[in-house]
């Protein structure tokens, strides 16, 4: 394996060399779409990967014809429109969530190369010994979460991803973008009669994929919670999308287990401890502070005239 590691690294002409981000998840992908922009409006030479991660010879092909310096994966399977999808196609989940993240991770790490790998927060939930409001979750509790098909792949394979020594994981949780995009949660709950009431842990992207991309040109290594500090409840961000966006939005509450009765998969629900992400990056804003800042680039964005409501 060294040999290759030396074969390949020598094809680099010198180590100064600018850095080349291959983005996997980057032509069709949102995480990866983003990450994309982010890149090119940085100047940055990024390229979006053709290859699937369930081909590890296409995969072998680009990275050598590529040559990047830098691996981004924001590829694999959600579900649409969420996870209960994965309960009915678990071979396709697998293949890409488990085999073809493991393909790429393998590929890369013959290859010297280091891989920032978009994972998931979803692999908790709270409990006796980490009840809501404190014990927070760390990067090294054992997962807690099996209710869904989706969140027992992710769990399964990062403890194989953290094998790994070329690899910066980086655990998300309901992301939420500055648009409706479909994928976003705020668009999710806007969509929904009925959500529950639970503290969770989220992740701004605007906040958190430029401190990625900072990640990984520093080549850090190791396991990150990857969410904005503190938590903040479904209904406390639906009350903010009806003050600053749509005044009409109306839902109601319903409880974890009048929820688990219409799902097909279980919901992860939790706090994640974020103080190694924050002794990195110390600005971080907690999440109450940036989900406001999310509603206000939000208005900007869809042009909205309408009067904030008052608190």
């Amino acid at each position: 394996e060294n040999l290759v590691n030396q074969n390949w690294m020598s094809k680099r002409k010198t180590t100064d060399d600018p850095p080349v981000f291959l983005v996997f998840g980057g032509k069709t992908g949102w995480v990866g779409g983003q990450l994309m922009e982010l890149l090119k409006k940085d100047g940055k030479d990024a390229r979006a990967a053709q290859s699937r991660l369930e081909y590890r010879d296409a995969i072998e092909k680009e990275l050598d014809e590529i040559k990047p310096t830098h691996v981004l994966n924001a590829a694999g399977v959600t579900g649409r429109p969420n996870v209960d999808w994965c309960e009915d196609h678990r071979i396709e989940t697998m293949r890409a969530n488990v085999i073809g993240t493991l393909n790429l991770l393998d590929v890369c790490h013959q290859r010297g190369i280091h891989v920032t790998n978009f994972a998931t927060g979803c692999l908790y939930q709270y409990d006796d010994k980490h009840p809501i409001g404190s014990n927070f979750i760390t990067e090294g509790d054992e997962p807690n979460f099996f209710g869904s098909f989706y969140s027992r792949t992710k769990g399964w394979t990062e403890k194989f991803v953290l094998e790994y020594d070329n690899v910066l994981n980086l655990r998300i949780r309901m992301p939420i973008s500055d648009d409706l995009n479909a994928r976003s949660l705020v668009t999710k709950l806007s969509k929904y009669p009925k959500i529950i009431n639970i503290p969770n842990s989220v992740s701004v992207l605007n906040d958190l994929l430029p401190i990625a991309l900072d990640m990984s040109e520093k080549k850090v290594l190791g396991n990150f919670n990857f969410t904005n500090p503190g938590a903040i409840s479904h209904n406390e961000i639906m009350t903010l999308y009806k003050r600053y966006i749509n005044p009409d939005a109306e839902w109601s509450i319903f409880t974890v287990e009048e929820q688990d009765k219409i799902l097909k998969a279980g919901r992860s629900n939790t706090e994640l401890d974020v103080s190694k992400l924050k002794a990195l990056y110390p600005d971080l804003l907690d999440i109450k502070t940036s989900i406001v800042k999310v509603f206000e680039r939000m208005r900007v964005r869809l042009d909205l005239k309408n009067p904030i409501l008052p608190e």
